[in-house]
């Protein structure tokens, strides 16, 4: 079912709420260069700085990255974004077949000549508008995510959750320690009730900046979301559930009595076991999804109350 992934904003502050074309690389094991904004030059592909491009080059984060994911020989594996081989030759090493999506033409040009074709499927095009399912089930996806478009991407990615089994994906530390972050946390919000309402999140390992080249401003975590094959709890409308979760962080700072009362009063809050005077952070998720559900019931009994 569609759920509103796309239209939850950011919460991030200094992230940009837009989503920009998929442009994703990882750096050459043997060579990386801080070179931005060029072109591929002597078969060397610089970084090209307006996409935002950090290229992994520390060859000891390049090997615990896969050896977290523990690729499988059968397995049915997804790179989005393989740059210019960094992790996808170490996952060729180990799994029969590899799937990788690529915007950049220059990359898929030089995977094509690179990589057996017999071996790696190369997709070129955008992964925020990929058709994962069309891979199959049972898909592990990775991929090296840029600042910028990684919320979106994770969103798009919600919405084939039946498709997956796993990804493991590095991403900017902020946005992992948001989407890990556990209810009455200061980093505890709409990121994460919405990620954790689809995934069990997994933080694995902290990556500093001068693991990339160029080096960002920010250091980097490598983070495991696994889909709930059965929901912990469910909701009856998810998009009422977004709007009632980006409802009550749009005001994080006042109590749920008055976050909240556009979708509950205190009544009905008590009745539901949320503490009216406490504050949004302080909610699980299972509290927004009851507080959604009560909302769902009230709409539907009040339309069939009126007189046709």
């Amino acid at each position: 079912m569609p759920i509103l992934w796309q239209k939850i904003e950011h919460d991030l502050s200094g992230l940009p709420n837009r989503c920009l074309p998929l442009r994703l690389t990882h750096a050459d094991p043997v060579q990386s260069s801080s070179r931005a904004d060029t072109a591929v030059i002597g078969g060397q592909h610089r970084a090209r700085k307006r996409f935002g491009q950090h290229f992994l080059a520390d060859r000891s984060y390049i090997a615990q990255s896969v050896d977290a994911i523990d690729p499988q020989r059968e397995d049915r594996m997804v790179e989005v974004g393989p740059g210019l081989g960094a992790i996808t030759k170490p996952l060729l090493d180990r799994v029969n077949l590899l799937h990788v999506i690529e915007i950049d033409r220059d990359i898929v040009a030089r995977l094509t000549t690179q990589f057996p074709q017999d071996r790696l499927v190369v997709h070129e095009g955008d992964a925020l508008e990929f058709d994962f399912a069309a891979l199959g089930t049972s898909l592990r996806i990775v991929g090296n995510l840029p600042y910028n478009i990684s919320s979106p991407l994770l969103f798009r990615i919600a919405d084939y959750t039946t498709s997956v089994l796993d990804c493991h994906f590095m991403l900017q530390k902020e946005v992992v320690d948001r989407m890990a972050a556990p209810p009455g946390s200061k980093t505890y919000g709409r990121l994460s009730v919405m990620i954790q309402y689809r995934f069990a999140v997994k933080k694995l390992f902290n990556v500093p900046a001068g693991a990339f080249n160029p080096a960002p401003k920010v250091e980097s975590a490598f983070v495991r979301l696994q889909p709930h094959r059965v929901l912990p709890v469910t909701a009856s409308d998810e998009q009422l559930l977004g709007a009632v979760v980006a409802g009550a962080f749009s005001q994080r700072r006042k109590t749920v009595r008055n976050a909240m009362s556009a979708f509950a009063n205190s009544e009905q809050l008590a009745a539901l076991g949320i503490d009216p005077g406490a504050r949004p952070e302080n909610l699980s998720v299972a509290d927004f999804v009851d507080v959604a559900n009560a909302l769902a019931e009230r709409t539907s009994r009040s339309a069939n109350d009126e007189p046709r």
